[in-house]
């Protein structure tokens, strides 16, 4: 299992219409193959700071199965027009877990 980490940071005052696309676009996310679970999480002290956190059962069913998929374009059409700046996404394994 891989685990997906995006930092995203939404333009002010479009948190809401954020939060609404977002929930539309986890069925996209949700229906890909080798896709385990997701979550989005608000950021405390930055209220239009949000994490997005993917598990995946590998690597590229996420850099290969999703991006390039047609699906991934309508992921992109629901949500990037809310992120400044662009978010880095990056993956991680896991070292130690208890």
């Amino acid at each position: 299992m891989i685990l997906e980490v995006a930092i995203l940071d939404v333009k002010s005052g479009l948190t809401k219409e954020f939060e609404v696309a977002f929930k539309t676009a986890s069925v996209i996310i949700a229906s890909m193959s080798g896709y385990i679970s997701h979550e989005l999480q608000v950021c405390i002290e930055n209220p239009n700071r949000y994490i997005l956190l993917v598990r995946w059962q590998k690597l590229e069913d996420h850099t290969i199965g999703f991006r390039q998929s047609p699906e991934y374009q309508q992921w992109r059409s629901l949500l990037h027009h809310f992120y400044e700046p662009f978010p880095t996404v990056e993956h991680y394994q896991v070292v130690f877990e208890k």
